[in-house]
């Protein structure tokens, strides 16, 4: 049985099983590319500046909360909807744009996601009022809905398979770079010439990064279209879903997320609060420590390769409660040092999940992918809000809690996974006779 269907480990450098879609004969020499071969690097730029510009635009608000709550009068909760609002977007159109990429092409559904996503970025500096700027932000959440799916089952189509997990890491951690240059770069924008400068500064470098993107993704070589029926759709939507593997999977991407979007929506507050009370530009540059994630995301699979996926999870689990924890203390040091260990791991985990999915579904690819966005960015919008409403609650420890909680599921499923896993060894023998 296949690791798919026992809910067994894939381990990262095993040969996978052979399908329809992956087989090579000793006749056809395996074509995909690869480290080193013709057309990677301009790939691993593309999807890597593809990267930047998503996690740039989704997260543009994220710094500014404390700003942009100012100028509305609005709270915490309500502003942090600017950001949940982008991310509830794209967690709703994942899967029918992933659809669409199985019609018309990843390429081509990832360009007009981004020229989308731009062109409302350059409307967001002028909304009127609260609700317009939300708007907005569900609006662009919902264009840039074709880029992640898209991305992880064009690498699983155009990439051998075990340079699969060291692509995606660098697709991700283009989001890390994203991220933390976003949120650096409107923090000090934001400090001089306020939020609206701030996010229209984001949307022209987004506009660089989509040109640049379409200018340099190779066309790709094995794509096979699908079908656009709503039936085939659901089939393949149901298969994934019965799948317990999966399941563990788009769970764990949840939780991680949860952790992450809740911390670093609240962060801003906390920092600007005594015992703190940094400027904005500070705390906009505090986002760097994204680069940790940079480098633990681009290195997940020698991580998988020496611990397994499994021991992976554990240690990004175990790193991520460790800063949590640690940034429950009135030191700047020590909180920054969470933060480290925070991003280090969420970055570990979620480059280590999101690859197991491309791995495990052997058909319908995006569409795996896309469930395992659409549950990422749930994650997201859920800690964006449960995070701001828990620290208006009980300040930095609520949303602290909300963190460890999250946790503790990631390393629950995981304990839950290894154990079917070890059932699925032991039935083996029987079903074999």
């Amino acid at each position: 049985m296949s690791p798919a269907s026992t809910g067994a480990s894939t381990v990262v450098g095993a040969v996978p099983s052979v399908s329809a879609s992956d087989s090579r004969t000793a006749s056809a020499p395996d074509s995909r590319m690869a480290p080193g071969g013709p057309g990677y690097r301009r790939m691993s730029l593309a999807l890597f500046l593809a990267g930047v510009a998503t996690f740039a635009l989704l997260y543009s608000t994220q710094a500014l909360l404390p700003l942009i709550s100012g100028e509305f009068g609005v709270a915490a909760g309500e502003a942090s909807w600017t950001v949940a609002a982008a991310t509830g977007g794209l967690a709703l159109f994942v899967l029918p744009m992933s659809a669409l990429s199985e019609r018309f092409g990843r390429r081509t559904v990832m360009t007009a996601s981004l020229a989308v996503a731009v062109s409302v970025g350059m409307l967001v500096p002028f909304a009127p009022s609260i609700g317009a700027l939300v708007v907005l932000r569900a609006l662009q959440g919902a264009a840039l809905a074709g880029l992640p799916a898209s991305a992880t089952a064009y690498l699983a189509e155009e990439v051998r398979p075990r340079a699969l997990v060291t692509a995606i890491g660098l697709f991700v951690a283009g989001n890390s770079i994203g991220g933390m240059s976003g949120r650096v770069i409107t923090g000090w924008v934001a400090q001089e010439w306020g939020w609206r400068v701030a996010v229209g500064v984001i949307g022209v470098i987004a506009v660089g990064c989509a040109v640049a993107f379409r200018l340099l993704l190779p066309a790709p070589r094995h794509f096979t279209a699908g079908s656009l029926r709503p039936r085939v759709l659901a089939d393949t939507v149901r298969d994934h879903l019965s799948d317990p593997l999966l399941r563990r999977l788009y769970a764990i991407g949840a939780l991680f997320m949860t952790v992450f979007g809740g911390v670093y929506t609240v962060i801003g507050y906390r920092l600007t609060q005594e015992p703190f009370g940094l400027p904005q530009g500070i705390v906009g540059s505090i986002f760097l420590v994204y680069l940790v994630g940079t480098v633990s995301a681009s290195t997940a699979g020698r991580l998988v390769g020496r611990l397994g996926r499994r021991g992976a999870l554990y240690l990004a689990a175990g790193t991520t409660a460790a800063g949590l924890l640690l940034s429950l203390a009135d030191s700047f040091p020590l909180v920054l040092l969470g933060l480290v260990l925070i991003t280090a791991g969420f970055f570990a985990g979620h480059a280590v999940a999101s690859s197991a999915v491309s791995r495990t579904a052997t058909e319908g690819r995006a569409q795996a992918a896309a469930l395992y966005q659409s549950a990422y960015y749930v994650g997201s919008s859920a800690g964006s809000t449960v995070g701001a409403m828990a620290f208006h609650a009980g300040g930095w420890a609520g949303t602290v809690g909300v963190g460890v909680l999250a946790v503790l599921g990631v390393v629950t499923i995981t304990v839950l996974g290894s154990r079917a896993a070890r059932v699925a060894v032991r039935r083996e023998p029987a079903v074999a006779h």
